[in-house]
């Protein structure tokens, strides 16, 4: 039947792309036929999710027909205590994507800008892009640090709102505090800065401030985190952003009742608590990051140091080839291309038997190939 359609969608939106996650599992197993695949693409967590949160989520399966918390109290207070903060300083998301909406919906119109820097996470200019919404591009610097002072110039009346990644995905370096600070208190009191810090557990960095003491000083800064990675529970989908109690009101405004499903505050409000999960997952990027490192070393393989638990490889022109070739062999990565470098691979720290399996490939390939 052939269709017949005049709707149109709204102009703001015809340029979107959708987001391009990691080749799940299944799918590369569907495809070429592969038992065995690990996946390095997503920056999940190997050790998978926290104890505490399996064991919560069990007892709450009898509760599953009674509608979530639309307040999501009881988690809310969990970390609001935990970050020293008052419940009303936190708002529960469906993931950090979700977050990154409402901020956009809550506070931009069209024509505003947002400062994003580059390369760094795709979502940030989607949700601008979604309120038809300017995006200023601010490059890193040559060796991906953050370039402060061109992130200050870039500014003009039509700013509404600053992102920053720190550490960055994909490279996985960071703003240090002092540069923060700087932007903080150089920036209009009318602009928003978003500071993403999703990946915060993996750094060791002592110059590194996660933004919260920001929020506590009065700050107009949201700050984002999430479950999805040192928790390990990406699969039900849950983040939070702290910050003054009136940014929270507005982003309230434009937040859909029940976004957070129960099984998902369920499980965060235990995974909160469960500091040995988090030291073990700590332990395990900590040492393997640096084995990572010594192995590219060996190879001659150029890296950008990382404090997120996944490393940016240079891998040259063969990039695309060496890609496909860790595919064929059942190693799911990341292809640089996706953020405009076409010549890296980003590669998520798996178990230690996960890394041997890549590194192995890895130096297999480069033998085939150089």
């Amino acid at each position: 039947m052939q269709e017949n359609i005049e709707v149109r969608a709204r102009k703001a939106i015809e340029q979107l792309k959708p987001y391009s996650p990691g080749k799940p599992i299944w799918e590369v197993q569907r495809e070429l036929g592969l038992e065995r695949v690990i996946k390095l693409a997503s920056n999940e967590n190997p050790l998978g999710p926290s104890p505490k949160a399996i064991s919560a989520m069990q007892a709450a399966l009898t509760e599953l027909h009674r509608y979530p918390d639309a307040q999501t109290l009881g988690l809310k207070q969990t970390l609001a205590l935990h970050y020293d903060l008052s419940p009303e300083q936190v708002l529960v998301t469906n993931g950090g994507d979700e977050l990154i909406t409402l901020v956009s919906e809550a506070f931009l119109d069209a024509d505003d800008e947002i400062i994003v820097p580059s390369p760094t996470f795709s979502e940030y200019a989607f949700g601008a892009q979604i309120m038809n919404a300017k995006i200023v591009v601010v490059p890193l610097r040559t060796d991906f640090q953050y370039d402060s002072e061109a992130i200050l110039a870039a500014v003009t009346d039509r700013t509404k709102i600053v992102y920053l990644c720190s550490p960055n995905n994909p490279t996985g370096t960071f703003l240090p505090k002092t540069e923060l600070k700087h932007i903080l208190d150089s920036l209009p009191k009318r602009v928003l800065v978003v500071l993403d810090a999703a990946y915060s557990h993996y750094v060791t960095a002592e110059e590194y401030s996660d933004g919260t003491e920001f929020v506590r000083a009065g700050y107009p800064l949201v700050v984002l985190k999430t479950f999805s990675k040192i928790y390990g529970l990406a699969g039900v989908r849950i983040g939070f952003g702290i910050s003054q109690r009136s940014i929270i009101q507005s982003i309230l405004k434009v937040k859909e009742p029940f976004n957070v499903n129960a099984l998902a505050q369920t499980a965060a409000a235990a995974a909160v608590g469960d500091e040995e999960h988090v030291r073990r997952s700590q332990t395990l990027v900590f040492t393997e990051r640096e084995r990572l490192y010594k192995a590219f070393d060996t190879m001659g393989i150029s890296y950008t140091e990382s404090m997120s638990n996944f490393v940016l490889m240079e891998a040259g022109e063969k990039s695309g080839i060496i890609y496909e070739e860790l595919m064929a062999r059942g190693i799911i990565v990341r292809h640089g291309k996706t953020w405009g470098l076409p010549h890296h691979l980003r590669i998520t720290i798996g178990t230690p038997e996960e890394n041997e399996y890549f590194l192995s490939a890895l130096n297999d390939i480069l033998e085939a190939i150089a």
